[in-house]
Parts: structure tokens; C-alpha cells; sequence
């Protein structure tokens, strides 16, 4: 049987994959300990306060650091305050981002088979759709459009 270059597998899927770091509140921290020691560049902010979803904005992290991204190299990172109401999430999760709504939920649907579903699929002001499940071995995915 001829062997299979694992680049080919990556060919046939449209979408992008890339880790997301939470903080709990300390992002900005976290971004400048970044810069120092791996020379990140902060490529993407949004605060709470700039968030069009008003209740998305708790009155005291409004200039909390919501949502960013930095590359180190050539690599792409997400990082988050990551607040939430039930439960904790993870420091780290993984992110998929599919090209449209049906490639979407294929993949959920797909990593929630013998997982759990964490975040149902549903529209949000940064997403068509977005949701985050654990897969059967408990990685954590988030998996938007």
C-alpha cells in the first residue's frame, strides 16, 4: 500500500484550525509576556466595552481584553477572557473555522459523537454560527463560521 503524506489530508478540508488560550481577565498580561518572551505580535483586539452585544460586557471588565489574536512566527493564537456563567472552561481549546454553515455543523455534529455538547450551535455577533463541544476524549473544540 503506498504511503499517504499527511499534507494530503489537510488539502481536502477547506477549513482553518488554530489553538485558543484563555486567561480569565489577565489577556493584557498575557499579551505583553508574549511580546517579550516570544516576540508575539498582537494581531487582533476587542474589548468588552466594544462588544455590540451589550449583555456580552460585565460593568467591570468593560476595557478587559474579550477577544484577540497574536502570531508568533508564522502561527496564528486566539487568546480570551474567557468569561462564563456555568461551569469553567479550559485554558486551551482548539478552533475550527469552516468556510460555511453546513461544513460547520458536519464537523460539530462529528466531534459531539460520543462527546458533549458545551455551547449548542447558534449565531452570535462574531458568528453565522458557533458552538463549542468536548470530544469523546475530552478535547475542547470550538467550531464557528
Amino acid at each position: 500500500m503506498p504511503k499517504r503524506r499527511a499534507a494530503h489530508c489537510f488539502r481536502r478540508s477547506p477549513c482553518t484550525f488554530e489553538s485558543y488560550l484563555c486567561f480569565e481577565g489577565r489577556c493584557e498580561e498575557a499579551l505583553e509576556f508574549y511580546k517579550k518572551v516570544l516576540g508575539a505580535e498582537t494581531t487582533f483586539v476587542v474589548r468588552f466595552k466594544d462588544s455590540p452585544d451589550p449583555s456580552m460586557c460585565p460593568t467591570d471588565d468593560a476595557n478587559k481584553i474579550m477577544h484577540s489574536s497574536f502570531r508568533v512566527a508564522k502561527q496564528l493564537c486566539w487568546r480570551a477572557m474567557a468569561v462564563v456563567q456555568e461551569g469553567k472552561l479550559p485554558r486551551i481549546s482548539l478552533s475550527i473555522r469552516a468556510n460555511d454553515e453546513s461544513e460547520a455543523t458536519r464537523i460539530f455534529n462529528g466531534l459531539a459523537n460520543g462527546g458533549q455538547v458545551q455551547m449548542p450551535q447558534t449565531k452570535t455577533f462574531f458568528s453565522p454560527l458557533f458552538g463549542m463541544v468536548a470530544d469523546r476524549f475530552g478535547v475542547t473544540w470550538m467550531v464557528l463560521v
